[in-house]
């Protein structure tokens, strides 16, 4: 039962809302911990005990933590705090790497003793992974570690607490949020209101129409490239990469628009996860526009206390006395932007295509960091302005290729294969194959590239409206009345009439849902 599934629009949410009104307030938050708790049952069954085991150890380092803070301030409680945080941090780590990445290290290790002549190796273990087990897993070290910093006060509340870490509609593919940014709401009980209704009905029938009407048409294209790369070539990889790079987008953002429209209705604010990415300079800015949450994550609870740790601290003097400001910085940024993109590809994943991407990034982003000064003298001495009009297509394009590259690598059905496919890029590399009939041999026709070429129009110029002018859903629902329906009727009827289901469809599984 995904979000964009027919039993979870028409049965499920609409169930919840009911019976979420239906409950005194004061216990409305009760009414949605049960819900939560249905949700992950009917979609992963018994492996519900791995959330309630999670929230339950979460839950203890939590008031364990806020035990010791009543304790004699000093050096020896502070050393016990830490010690705490970094028990539930660890147990934590080890249950999701076991489940998700033993049998990965188990193989990589396994060759590694078949080269040095081992006859001994580990087994293959047959593991299943619970659904949306890393989204919950960084919200609950970030829980701990935000009671550690004095943050956040330690719940009391067992029920509270599984609440926060299991509200159903960021249970599968987030928005990763911390305590203080939707604790509080889930447990306000306030009541349905029409606007909060009528606001996330919209936002979930936009998300609809980006996934049903774009991601899931450009999957049919994106599987038949992907799946046989070798029959594939030239600019037809090169079609099939940027396909890729907008499925992907289409089909995150639109689950967190039906996500986001979700928690809306019972008038819970969740963190936004986008902003044009697209519309990125570069590719620290697109980090700054995409998957929003899990970027803020990993900079407040790795970059940010690597930065200003001890070893990061004598680098900074050291480096500064020897060589300068800009070798110092440049040591610090290594230093916490390297485990930063590690985290984020193994985060993914357990392939080696997930850790190459991750440490792409880091390659780019580093170059652009170590780069700047050249860059500053160069448009110095060519006279360019980079915040000027003229250059802005410039720094889109290369930011586009960047996003490209690297989704090419991160869909590859393996690192070598994704290395197969880049150099294959530009064997027989040739335009014609846009229009020379190419294309339609990919599942599409021409009816499907018109539906999507029109989703991504319409989806472009709404976050241009929305960025630029300020041109919302809060906006819209102040039109007048034949405008406003208008624009909600055609929306509909998109989704109707263009959306990729029926006959002969095969649903398409939510990719993050996998991560």
């Amino acid at each position: 039962m995904a979000y964009h599934t027919a039993l979870y629009l028409f049965v499920f949410l609409p169930a919840a809302l009911l019976a979420y009104q239906l409950f005194p307030a004061r216990h409305r938050w009760k009414c949605l911990l049960f819900f939560s708790y249905l949700f992950f049952w009917l979609i992963s069954g018994k492996l519900v005990v791995c959330l309630m085991g999670m929230t339950v150890f979460t839950h203890y380092i939590g008031v364990w933590l806020g035990w010791l803070k009543t304790q004699e301030p000093g050096a020896a409680r502070k050393s016990r705090e830490r010690a705490v945080l970094i028990f539930g941090i660890v147990m934590l780590l080890l249950f999701l790497g076991y489940l998700k990445y033993y049998n990965f290290f188990a193989a990589n290790a396994n060759r590694l003793l078949r080269t040095a002549g081992s006859s001994w190796g580990f087994s293959a273990k047959t593991l299943v992974l619970p659904i949306g087990i890393s989204f919950y897993t960084l919200q609950a070290i970030g829980y701990m570690a935000d009671v550690y910093w004095e943050k956040t006060a330690p719940e009391r509340s067992l029920g509270k607490m599984a609440l926060f870490l299991g509200f159903f509609p960021q249970l599968m593919e987030g928005p990763i949020s911390s305590y203080s940014q939707t604790a509080g709401q889930l447990w306000a009980g306030r009541g349905l209101k029409g606007e909060d209704l009528s606001q996330g009905g919209v936002r979930i029938l936009w998300g609809l129409m980006k996934k049903l009407v774009v991601a899931d048409r450009l999957h049919v294209l994106v599987k038949t490239v992907f799946g046989s790369p070798q029959d594939h070539r030239g600019a037809v990889i090169a079609v099939a990469a940027i396909a890729y790079t907008i499925q992907l987008y289409m089909e995150f953002s639109g689950c967190m628009d039906i996500v986001i429209g979700t928690g809306r209705m019972f008038g819970v604010t969740l963190p936004e996860n986008f902003r044009r990415p697209f519309a990125s300079r570069s590719a620290s800015e697109f980090w700054r526009r995409w998957h929003i949450t899990l970027g803020t994550w990993l900079k407040t609870y790795i970059f940010y206390p690597i930065s200003v740790s001890g070893p990061a601290k004598k680098w900074n003097r050291f480096a500064g006395r020897k060589w300068g400001r800009y070798a110092a910085r440049l040591g610090v940024s290594a230093m916490a932007l390297f485990p930063v993109w590690l985290c984020n590809g193994l985060w993914h994943g357990p392939r080696w295509s997930y850790i190459f991407y991750g440490m792409y990034y880091f390659a780019v982003i580093f170059t652009g960091l170590a780069m700047e000064p050249v860059w500053d003298r160069a448009s110095a001495f060519f006279h360019i302005r980079r915040e000027a009009r003229y250059w802005r297509p410039v720094q889109l394009l290369r930011t586009w290729v960047i996003i490209v590259i690297g989704e090419l690598f991160f869909r590859a059905i393996s690192l070598k294969m994704g290395i197969r496919m880049f150099f294959s890029m530009f064997q027989g590399f040739s335009l014609s194959a846009l229009w020379d009939g190419t294309l339609m041999k990919l599942g599409l026709d021409a009816g499907d590239f018109l539906a999507v070429a029109g989703g991504c129009l319409a989806v472009g110029i709404a976050g241009s409206l929305r960025e630029r002018r300020g041109i919302g859903a809060e906006q819209l629902g102040k039109l007048r009345l034949p405008v406003r329906w208008m624009l909600y009727y055609g929306l509909i009827f998109a989704v109707i009439i263009f959306g990729a289901y029926g006959p002969g469809y095969q649903q398409v599984d939510l990719i993050y849902a996998g991560f």
